[in-house]
């Protein structure tokens, strides 16, 4: 299950930490108001609270107004929140004649998209996210026009933002234990990058795994399946086409150096089209828009089969929203690699899943599980518990072999 966060202008928001589908989960927060054209950046408030499980969060809004563009030049507004990894605007109001533009970009101009307003209407209202603290907005007109009002952002945790939230879940789980995806006493994922040399074989299939940022907050993992426009998640992170339409999907996401620090600029592009989905085998088949400008990253294939017991697998995936990271080892095995435990293993239906012990978190749902042998898909990840567990290929293939 997706989890909701929203930070408010002028309120704290209490914060929905969703118990369930362990591969979900929640990194950002929506602010909401700012007046674009006034000068002023959005203040990011306190952290929220953290409330019962299955709670709501509340969007409170805030009187907007316009800004002017003069004829033949253009207005600019910054929004800066120190520590948050990445800034996604949306607009409530657009005043945008036929040849207006508006652009999102970092502050070096290197991540910058140019919409027009039925450009962003497609989408929402919601430009794509730029990577950093800070988004400059510009309106560009020829001649005058009110513009556009930006009334929220979707932001990335401080730091100190995520502290408490992961504060909070550890205390949750202490006064009521809940199943957990770490299996062990430690993490024993490493970043993809690790495997470069190492592992070249997994590292390349890390690469067309993809971070999913849904609706400005909500995370989970998807991958590009066989040479057409097809990638695989989870039913439970996009169930319809406005869910992919809202949906970033992000490659090359990943650290430069095994040691984690700086992270590679990423590629985006927009969710499009759901192609087909299921609740019960918890699968979605969808395509992405601007497809040429992600081919390059390669893509998965399936091994259409039953997995065998005690067979090595690896999980390349997002947990949390982390750059990619590859689930390979286990120090609960004998070997220590990670294995499929029970090839079956009940999901939402009988017998439908395998399981394994191979670390995963929030934000891993809809990650490839790959077997280390033919180094193709065998099961898509989406439940926690240790074991962890995910849908049998052979499962989902019957129901869209066809479509790929």
């Amino acid at each position: 299950m997706r989890r909701t966060a929203l930070l408010t202008l002028g309120v704290t928001t209490l914060l929905a930490l969703t118990a369930g589908v362990a591969g979900a989960t929640t990194i950002g927060w929506v602010d909401t108001g700012s007046i674009f054209g006034q000068g002023t950046a959005m203040s990011a408030g306190p952290a929220p609270e953290v409330d019962a499980p299955d709670s709501v969060g509340v969007e409170e809004s805030v009187a907007a107004g316009s800004v002017e563009a003069a004829g033949g030049s253009a207005r600019s507004m910054r929004l800066s929140y120190p520590g948050s990894d990445y800034v996604k605007v949306h607009f409530g109001r657009l005043d945008l004649r036929p040849g207006d533009s508006v652009t999102v970009a970092d502050p070096t101009g290197a991540e910058t998209e140019s919409y027009t307003a039925q450009d962003l209407r497609s989408a929402g209202d919601w430009a794509m996210s730029v990577s950093g603290d800070t988004a400059v907005v510009t309106v560009h007109s020829a001649a005058e026009t009110d513009g556009a009002t930006v009334d929220k952002v979707a932001r990335g945790m401080t730091a100190a933002e995520r502290k408490k939230r992961d504060d909070a879940a550890a205390a949750a789980a202490a006064a009521a234990p809940h199943p957990e995806s770490i299996c062990g006493r430690s993490d024993d994922s490493e970043n993809a990058t690790c495997y470069r040399s190492s592992d070249p074989i997994a590292y390349a299939h890390s690469k067309p795994v993809a971070r999913l940022l849904i609706g400005g907050v909500e995370l989970c993992t998807a991958w590009r399946v066989g040479p057409n426009n097809r990638m695989f998640t989870n039913h439970h992170c996009i169930a319809s086409t406005q869910d992919a339409r809202d949906t970033e999907v992000w490659f090359n996401y990943e650290c430069a150096q095994c040691d984690g620090g700086a992270v590679l600029r990423p590629t985006k592009v927009w969710g499009n089209q759901v192609i087909a989905t299921d609740k019960t085998l918890d699968y979605t088949l969808f395509s992405v828009q601007d497809f040429g400008s992600i081919k390059d990253f390669g893509y998965l294939t399936l091994d259409v089969r039953k997995p065998n017991r005690g067979e090595e697998v690896y999980i390349p995936q997002h947990p949390e929203g982390s750059p990619t990271v590859i689930a390979m080892h286990d120090s609960s095995e004998r070997d220590g690699n990670c294995a499929i435990a029970n090839p079956d293993y009940n999901g939402y239906a009988t017998d439908t899943d395998a399981s394994y012990y191979c670390d995963t978190e929030g934000g891993s749902s809809g990650s490839p599980v790959i077997s280390r042998r033919t180094n193709e898909v065998i099961a898509l990840h989406h439940f926690g518990g240790c074991p962890n567990s995910g849908v049998r290929i052979d499962e989902i293939y019957d129901e869209v072999g066809n479509l790929l």
